[in-house]
């Protein structure tokens, strides 16, 4: 397993992909932080802190995530490379994880530039500067929910062969568990169940965390959603041995 993941890290950063989502993230936020003239721009707002960076970074993930995962099993199965990968003395679970924490770790390598910002506001500051458990926090949060959308990125790359399919899958199912249930939450309709619908989407429990909060029901929830994208993906796979 340790053999694959090397060798998923090492097709990312030898490729254009894995520098582009790098460049494309850190490029992003840093045009809201720093540079247009917004309430994110964090030498307008007054504050020490980088909470905008919590703020844009979900959305700046929900499409770069699929990015990174589109290939993970779409282009095994395209190349005709995935009956050798499953022929390895590697369980479905294994390569599943390998793949899980490739894409997973290339995603902390784009999150670890913005220590910069951490550091920048941190020196720009009066006494007592910005509030660093909360922002500790924050990034774990930060961290559980691109874990989620790497999940959910995997899961759509194993259902297709086809790397734009699996793009815009991973997109519509990261939208849908972030922000979507909070929008049904909202229908007239379904007004005795919406604290429900609610805490079963993203962004309920990221805004929680996000706070520096750390509360051991939304880690577990995280967790579970990670769980859940990774067995069906087991399940995806084991369809091709019946």
């Amino acid at each position: 397993m340790y053999t694959l993941l090397k060798k998923e890290i090492r097709t990312f950063l030898s490729s254009l992909i894995g520098y582009i989502v790098i460049c494309v993230f850190l490029l992003l936020l840093g045009l809201f932080m720093w540079v247009l003239q917004m309430d994110s721009n964090v030498l307008d707002n007054g504050f020490a802190s980088i909470d905008p960076l919590f703020a844009i970074g979900p959305w700046v993930f929900l499409f770069l995530i699929p990015a990174i995962t589109m290939r993970s099993f779409s282009d095994e199965k395209k190349t005709g490379t995935i009956e050798l990968l499953l022929t390895r003395p590697l369980t479905d679970l294994q390569i599943i994880l390998a793949k899980y924490f490739a894409g997973l770790t290339l995603v902390v390598f784009s999150l670890v530039p913005t220590f910069i910002y951490y550091y920048t506001v941190q020196r720009l500051s009066l006494p007592p500067g910005i509030d660093a458990g909360g922002t500790w926090g924050s990034y774990i949060g930060l961290l559980f929910l691109a874990g989620s959308f790497v999940s959910i990125g995997i899961f759509a790359s194993s259902v297709t062969e086809n790397q734009v399919v699996s793009f815009i899958i991973a997109v519509f199912l990261c939208f849908t568990f972030y922000i979507g249930f909070e929008y049904l939450s909202k229908m007239p309709f379904l007004s005795g169940v919406d604290n429900l619908i609610l805490w079963l989407g993203i962004n309920d429990h990221y805004i929680s965390m996000s706070r520096g909060v750390l509360d051991t029901r939304d880690m577990i929830y995280f967790i579970s959603v990670i769980a859940l994208f990774v067995t069906l993906t087991k399940m995806v796979l084991e369809r091709r041995k019946w």
